[in-house]
């Protein structure tokens, strides 16, 4: 589908201020005209995604049905990407103005608990988190408690660690998991039951497509893609997710992205392109690339790489932003600094661990799980904070 000159396209570093009127109109039902957001492109190029104003507005029915009321949120994620831009949609439907924090200023314990001091306590309070900013949360006292204060926090945009679900709940947090994505106005899975109105299916071959009220349109300008991820059949209308997953007693878990994507800290990166970029470098002879399991990050990027002449001693091992010697095997840490100039920061991996071989199946293929149980086994690097 083209770009309409109707359409409500969602800019970086957009506030409340420049999106609430157009919002509220949109999710009142006075103007019908389309959103459009970006998807991260955090694996490739950005997709740009045209949201249906009823869509927006069945989500958030959906989720104030859900949670328990309408109420006033905390504004922690960029807007123009459809997890923040849904706390504005929910503010707009529910008459309320989100609290946002300074886009300027690093996430922290104390920023999240002062923008919680300011909601209005007469009405229910919710905030939209990633993993790694619950993380943050839960490490310093005054988080804990502004994530009590809280009558739900959603998290998503990325794989959350069952420890530290279970550790925020623990900590008196009512913390609900969502899964969705920008073609379904972000999240439309909560702790694995679908919202009101929302199907779930699993294909035969376990891939997870998702269908209801809160589907995109498509993708703007691509009208391939859109028939590729959006399909029509008896059952209606459904969008074709990259995920695996299962459905046991109307609750859907989630297995893994099809194509092994490692999602980050809110952000996604493909395995292969960080591969080519290892192999690019000098004196490395293969690569492979997966996601380790991380209490912080949710999964971490992680990579064990072969060498031309073989991994060199300890003693060789450099602080990542010191040239390597002439003549001296890299290390893990050289590699990582030569990364930060051809890969976005969140795509660098914050563990390389140099190996004599890469694990493979008897197909020859890489073996993906051998890859993490051995990045485990080799030791948790501190997370690097880019």
């Amino acid at each position: 589908m083209a770009a309409d000159a109707d359409d409500l396209v969602v800019p970086p570093g957009a506030t409340w201020t420049d999106l609430g009127p157009p919002l509220r109109r949109l999710m009142t039902g006075a103007q019908q005209r389309p959103v459009v957001v970006s998807t991260s492109g955090s694996s490739g190029t950005p997709k740009r995604v045209r949201l249906p104003a009823a869509a927006l507005r069945a989500s958030g029915t959906g989720t104030a049905e859900r949670l328990g009321g309408h109420g006033q949120w905390v504004l922690a994620l960029p807007t123009h990407h459809v997890a923040g831009l849904q706390v504005l949609a929910r503010s707009a439907l529910a008459g309320t103005e989100p609290v946002e924090l300074d886009a300027a200023r690093p996430f922290t314990a104390e920023v999240l608990a002062a923008a919680v001091g300011r909601l209005d306590p007469n009405t229910r309070r919710y905030a939209s988190l990633v993993p790694t900013q619950l993380h943050r949360a839960l490490a310093d006292p005054e988080g804990v408690a502004a994530l009590r204060d809280l009558d739900a926090v959603l998290v998503g945009g990325a794989a959350t660690d069952d420890a530290l679900l279970a550790r925020a709940r623990a900590a008196g947090a009512r913390v609900v998991t969502t899964y969705g994505m920008s073609e379904t106005c972000g999240g439309c899975v909560y702790d694995g039951v679908p919202l009101p109105g929302v199907r779930v299916e699993v294909t035969v071959e376990g891939r997870v497509r998702l269908g209801g009220p809160v589907l995109a349109e498509g993708y703007v300008d691509d009208a391939d893609r859109t028939a590729r991820s959006f399909v029509t059949d008896a059952s209606g209308r459904w969008f074709l997710t990259e995920d695996r997953g299962v459905c046991r007693a109307g609750r859907l878990t989630v297995l893994g992205r099809v194509d092994d994507v490692v999602l980050t800290g809110g952000h996604k990166v493909e395995p292969r392109d960080v591969e080519t970029a290892l192999r690019a470098l000098p004196g490395v002879r293969d690569a492979l690339v997966v996601g380790v399991p991380d209490a912080e990050w949710g999964q971490r990027v992680a990579a064990l790489v072969t060498l031309e002449h073989g991994p060199g001693p300890p003693a060789t091992r450099r602080d990542a932003g010191a040239e390597q010697h002439r003549g001296d095997p890299p290390t893990g840490a050289d590699l990582r600094a030569a990364l930060r100039r051809s890969l976005p920061a969140h795509a660098v991996p914050r563990q390389v661990e140099v190996v004599d071989g890469i694990p493979a199946l008897p197909t020859g293929k890489p073996d993906r799980a051998a890859a993490r149980r051995l990045l485990d086994a080799g030791g948790r690097m501190k997370p690097h904070l880019h």
